[in-house]
């Protein structure tokens, strides 16, 4: 993560705002309404770190684990990057579970990673990131990695890697629907891999190097749109 330059994004950001559970298929099941239970949101997001192994130059967020990439993510939008991250290290991993819960292939994209990238200027092309790759599992043992490539150049960059997309979706949100047409973020769809459920999501980092204690994919959480 390039800290130092998305702390001076933040500070920038800040300043222009002063001077201006049950059998069936669940999707979005919390009503819109602001008497909405907050102690719901915990169905949409992992609820546990079944295991973490940091690669070198982690450490950012260690402060606040695990909470820190359990909920909803803390997003800004494509303007800057959250601080609000567990930085993995190059080539660290973690997995995510979701309690009693599985993740369910519905219509269209079942999960959302959230990283926290951001474009510069507000150039899509130009975006900033630390890139990861998906893995998913009924058993935590046997694993299904949707394929990632982490090459490119431009708009449109990172197909199937998570960590390319900006954060929309912000904690204060978790009463509304988790929408992965507006919530940001990396969606992924369980019918790429041929499918039907699963339990736990891996997010492995491309050895992404850089400055302790900030380096590699910086994990804010991840979401779920389809469960029972």
């Amino acid at each position: 993560m390039k800290i130092y330059d998305r702390i001076s994004w933040i500070v920038f950001l800040v300043a222009a705002l002063i001077g201006c559970g049950t059998d069936e298929v669940q999707s979005k099941p919390i009503e819109d309404t602001p008497a909405c239970d907050l102690d719901l949101q915990h169905h949409w997001f992992a609820q546990e770190v079944v295991s973490f192994e940091p690669g070198p130059g982690a450490g950012f967020g260690e402060e606040s684990y695990p909470d820190v990439v359990l909920g909803a993510p803390q997003g800004i939008g494509s303007g800057g990057g959250s601080l609000d991250v567990l930085s993995l290290g190059a080539g660290g991993e973690i997995v995510l579970g979701f309690g009693d819960l599985q993740i369910v292939d519905g219509d269209g994209p079942d999960f959302i990673v959230f990283e926290n990238p951001f474009w510069p200027n507000g150039n899509p092309a130009n975006v900033w990131a630390d890139l990861g790759q998906v893995s998913v599992s009924n058993d935590g043992e046997s694993w299904y990695t949707f394929p990632c490539d982490n090459t490119g150049n431009g708009e449109g960059q990172y197909i199937g890697c998570a960590g390319r997309q900006p954060v929309e979706y912000f904690v204060v949100d978790a009463c509304f629907e988790l929408d992965p047409e507006t919530a940001g973020g990396d969606a992924f769809d369980l019918a790429e891999l041929g499918l039907e459920s699963a339990r736990y999501v891996r997010i492995k980092d491309l050895a992404t190097e850089g400055p302790p204690p900030s380096a590699g994919f910086d994990l804010d959480a991840v979401g779920v749109v389809y469960f029972e």
